[in-house]
């Protein structure tokens, strides 16, 4: 793992992958909530801005800290990895940040230490958008970034001298 220098470009292209991926994996988990499929009782974003502050919020504030969040370690993950952005990389970050959930962020929002004041349901709950995080961090990392990334002019120029 090294932190790679990224062009103007890239960087643009990173924080558009996780923009891309806070926007689906937020419809996705509102189609939960709304079908009452999902089993936390309300957004994690929301409810950890609402802890934070100590009041009420609208939905919208718990979405940007969603797309905050989400944005910010796609970047990580392009930063640290942009030379080989591979699905079990993009998994272990996902899997890392579900741990983050649990051990952190449900017991700071009083939900339990792997959201067992809820229900054991959480943990299963909020492992699936985790695992799509990692789905559409990867694929679409695998789409931007395909091309081969431009060399500096003088590694192409030596390139071509010892030719």
């Amino acid at each position: 793992m090294q932190v790679h220098n990224l062009s103007p470009s890239d960087w643009g292209k990173a924080a558009g992958v996780g923009l891309a991926v806070a926007i689906l994996t937020a419809a996705f988990m509102f189609t939960g909530f709304k079908t009452g499929i999902s089993p936390l009782p309300e957004s994690l974003g929301l409810a950890f801005s609402e802890t934070l502050l100590g009041r009420e919020l609208p939905l919208p504030v718990g979405l940007l800290f969603h797309t905050a969040w989400v944005t910010l370690f796609s970047v990580i993950y392009v930063v640290l990895f942009r030379d080989s952005l591979t699905f079990m990389r993009a998994f272990w970050l996902a899997f890392a940040l579900w741990i983050l959930v649990l051990v952190f962020f449900f017991p700071f929002v009083g939900w339990g230490f792997l959201g067992l004041n809820i229900s054991p349901k959480l943990i299963v709950g909020s492992a699936v958008p985790h695992l799509l995080f990692a789905v559409l961090l990867w694929g679409l990392c695998k789409m931007i970034f395909n091309a081969p990334r431009e060399q500096p002019a003088h590694d192409v120029q030596h390139r071509y001298q010892h030719r």
